[in-house]
């Protein structure tokens, strides 16, 4: 068996992040290879706004991580994420093929199939079904029914969704330059498959993973996710009500944020709310040099992070599982290194809350084992994980499944394109 490798890409409102990384025969570990942040553009709230901006950023990005990695990048998992995505739970029923016989895995496909068959608007596509638990001639609770004898399946599974538009301009995107989309993840499932335990899947967990523009959610309840969603409002909207407050530009407010968290852990007297932040080794062109930390702090950055642990209480209500959560919120993303984050959210939620980092990977980690690439590091974990047995015959089946007239032969075309080298 050879070495294989994935690639991902992972496409926000603030930055883009490509990776490469190795599954060897001979190790469990995937080993990182390559790896390149570059600034996004033409993204905003995880819509693409300008698709000559994005197409040039992705490029810079890959290029940069090819070099690193040494290898040339043909297929990637991409990221979504934003507003445009939607979640429901769908039963789905089959009798078994053979009742004299096991469950088999075509048994599980049917059930799942039944499942996915749901009225959506032509404007929405689906992007993952994921079975949440089996039931077995009525006995519930079963993750995995290969094997079983029984005459009825059924099978409850979680729908995402995401907007056919979104999702065809970043398929253009990737088009252009040569890149074969392998599948869209959405963006929290990623993260929450490089920052989760499996215990806290089991209790009950929020994973929050909150970036530029938007912040996205995945709730997990009895191991299985179950509710999905994201709110458009992120750190992006932090660093705005500094500029506000302050009456400094983006980029200075920018500054001023990044300096903030640096002199918190840094400094011994960091808790003292009256004292005055040095900002004139900033070099600020609207010559700000002291502001206090109090009114840096409670005034400005305390209210919009109450004001996203309100919409994501609201979220959590709109669930249906608020009271199935006992291990909190995991908070990751650009957004989790924010300050004050934690403490205003326990007094906003009462919930535990912790920060997620990502695991799971060897190699070139040091700039990656940070909250804002959970979910760059996801991608490829979640692609490992879910695509890479059996590549292309799963990949075929999505095709099928994602056919309709009048682009059935772009999508043959994709099907035979990843088995030419």
């Amino acid at each position: 068996m050879t070495d294989k490798i994935l690639a991902a890409i992972d496409i926000g409102s603030s930055k883009i992040a490509s990776i490469v990384g190795v599954k060897s025969a001979d190790t469990e570990d995937l080993r990182v290879i390559g790896f390149h942040s570059a600034t996004s553009r033409g993204v905003k709230k995880g819509l693409i706004v300008d698709i000559d901006e994005i197409t040039m950023a992705v490029e810079e990005s890959v290029e940069k991580t090819e070099r690193m990695a040494g290898h040339k990048i043909n297929q990637v998992f991409v990221s979504v994420g934003g507003p445009h995505i939607s979640s429901l739970n769908s039963h789905g029923v089959v009798a078994i093929s053979n009742p004299q016989s096991e469950i088999v895995e075509e048994d599980v496909n049917r059930a799942v199939e039944a499942a996915r068959a749901i009225s959506i608007s032509n404007t929405r596509q689906v992007i993952e079904v994921m079975p949440r638990e089996y039931v077995v001639d009525g006995q519930a609770g079963i993750k995995n029914p290969i094997g079983m004898t029984g005459i009825r399946l059924e099978v409850d599974t979680h729908i995402i969704t995401a907007s056919h538009t979104n999702l065809k301009n970043l398929d253009r995107c990737l088009s252009e330059l040569g890149l074969n989309n392998s599948g869209f993840i959405f963006a929290a499932l990623a993260s929450a498959q490089s920052t989760l335990t499996d215990t806290e899947k089991e209790l009950g967990v929020v994973l929050v993973d909150i970036g530029g523009g938007k912040t996205d959610i995945c709730l997990y309840v009895d191991g299985a996710i179950s509710y999905s969603s994201s709110i458009p409002v992120g750190a992006k909207h932090i660093t705005n009500d500094i500029a506000v407050g302050l009456r400094v530009s983006l980029q200075s407010a920018e500054k001023i944020k990044l300096h903030l968290n640096h002199y918190l852990k840094t400094k011994k007297d960091a808790h003292k709310k009256d004292t005055d932040l040095d900002l004139s080794q900033l070099n600020l062109p609207e010559n700000v040099s002291t502001v206090t930390l109090k009114s840096l702090t409670d005034g400005i950055i305390a209210p919009r992070l109450e004001e996203i642990y309100k919409l994501l209480e609201e979220e959590i209500e709109k669930s249906g599982f608020a009271n199935a959560v006992p291990s909190g919120l995991v908070i990751t993303g650009g957004g989790a290194m924010t300050v004050g984050l934690i403490e205003t959210g326990r007094r906003s939620l009462g919930l535990p809350i912790r920060i997620g980092t990502p695991t799971g990977v060897t190699g070139l980690v040091d700039e990656l084992l940070s909250p804002q690439y959970a979910t760059t590091v996801g991608l490829l974990l979640y692609g490992q994980k879910n695509i890479i047995a059996e590549v292309g015959w799963k990949n075929f089946n999505r095709i099928l499944r994602d056919i309709k007239l009048g682009n059935s032969v772009s999508k043959i075309k994709e099907f035979f394109k990843q088995f030419i080298p």
